[in-house]
């Protein structure tokens, strides 16, 4: 058994300047590196790259979802451990003998670290929820649930979003370290993903929010300190949330072209539906890009949506084939479009509100085919989410261009990195390294 351990903490959003109002965070920095993300600079992706020390091409975690081609079924937010096509750190660590925590990263169901918790509600017919955690082993969720009650899930997405979901995890994690004292301890820390988005990375709110994580992270390294005697410490940005004044809208684009199919949801009281069997081409969308899905993919009909979108407003990229680089694997779309970093891509389809499938004007992050956040701007007066995307003042996607407010490593031992300017496959080898000693 080793006496070494590691603390892994993620953290969306995270800048280097945001250190200037950080003084606990700081307090960990023996050293403090730039990190290249990988496009795309979203979070089930980036969790992959650390995880796996490779990209999308290799473990298949192309997007915060999935289509699933031959079942025509679109998968938001709920797929299992399974789908990452690479064996990961808590796995190759095992082999060395050595335990592993995963708390709150977002494909963590079903992986090989030794103790896990993730969010699993279970959702009624009625529409109410079941408030659990899957947690390995399973009756320890039944301990955090005496202790601190259930995890407060509201609070972790939508627009009761705020620092008491990233407090419960933090606490859930020390009940963790205390009892199973794992060698490696990877927690996820979502707070500065939400104001970042609704109002800006520059705004007051996102400030206040870096203030108050700093607070947070203060006490948290505090007790884990204590509970795993003094470990070493690597805190990492997922990604980097930019000002957008921009947003496009995909599959409008290839509505307008003929591309796109709706159909009417006689359950739904006649309101449109994606069409998915019938469509020669729709775009799931994930914030600064999104996949165009193209029927048996059709060499032709994909050149169509290429040339379709060479002078779209807000489109910077339009990727087709090994151009698709990262993200050039069989579960991509045929084509991927890469949003201008002042730019974002709204899933809708409807030209007419009224229109609108009923999911739209909800906190529905299961049903939409593609990623919402204008649930974070829901209306307590109407009780719904707006159909204006214009509302979202931040997002990611797109890697930021060096000189620009980048993600950062910090480290509490300077021997734990190689570089000035790491990837995250340098990130992933760091973490192999600190362990091979």
């Amino acid at each position: 058994m080793s006496s070494k351990r590691l603390v892994f903490l993620t953290i969306p959003g995270l800048r280097r300047k945001d250190l200037q109002r950080m003084p606990n965070l700081q307090k960990l920095s023996g050293s403090v590196s730039t990190i290249e993300h990988a496009f795309p600079c979203v979070t089930w992706p980036s969790q992959a790259n650390l995880l796996t020390g490779k990209s999308a091409t290799e473990h298949g975690v192309v997007a915060n979802g999935f289509y699933w081609r031959e079942e025509r079924k679109v998968e938001m937010w709920t797929a299992w451990n399974e789908v990452i096509q690479q064996p990961q750190i808590w796995d190759l660590l095992k082999d060395k003998g050595l335990t592993s925590a995963a708390w709150f990263p977002m494909l963590s169901k079903g992986c090989g670290a030794d103790y896990v918790c993730m969010p699993a509600p279970i959702h009624k017919p009625d529409g109410s929820e079941d408030l659990w955690c899957y947690t390995k082993p399973q009756e320890f969720y039944g301990e955090l649930l005496e202790k601190y009650d259930h995890f407060p899930l509201k609070h972790f997405w939508g627009p009761l979003a705020n620092i008491k979901s990233s407090q419960w995890i933090a606490d859930s994690a020390i009940e963790c370290a205390k009892k199973f004292q794992p060698d490696f301890f990877y927690v996820y820390l979502p707070h500065l993903d939400y104001a970042a988005q609704k109002f800006g990375p520059d705004s007051e709110q996102a400030d206040q929010a870096v203030i108050d994580l700093d607070a947070l992270i203060g006490e948290f390294v505090q007790r884990m300190n204590e509970a795993l005697d003094r470990p070493a410490w690597m805190v990492h940005s997922e990604y980097v949330i930019t000002e957008v004044d921009h947003v496009s809208y995909p599959n409008r684009v290839l509505r307008d072209a003929g591309l796109l199919a709706v159909c009417e949801s006689e359950s739904d009281q006649g309101k449109e539906q994606l069409d998915f069997e019938n469509s020669a081409a729709w775009a799931l969308v994930d914030h600064q890009f999104s996949h165009v899905f193209v029927k048996e993919n059709d060499p032709i009909i994909a050149a169509e949506v290429a040339n379709l979108f060479a002078d779209v407003d807000g489109i910077d990229q339009v990727l087709t084939g090994a151009d698709r680089g990262a993200l050039d694997h069989e579960r991509s779309g045929d084509v991927v479009l890469v949003s201008a970093p002042n730019s974002w891509q709204a899933y809708y389809w409807w030209q007419d509100d009224s229109l609108s499938p009923s999911f739209a004007t909800t906190v529905d992050i299961h049903r939409k085919p593609g990623y919402d956040p204008v649930e974070l701007c829901f209306d307590m007066a109407t009780m719904s989410v707006p159909l204006d995307a214009t509302l979202i003042k931040g997002s990611h996607g797109v890697p930021q261009e060096p000189g620009t407010d980048e993600g950062v490593l910090v480290c509490s031992d300077a021997s734990l990195v190689s570089a000035e300017r790491l990837s995250e496959a340098q990130v992933f080898e760091s973490v192999m390294r600190f362990f091979s000693g």
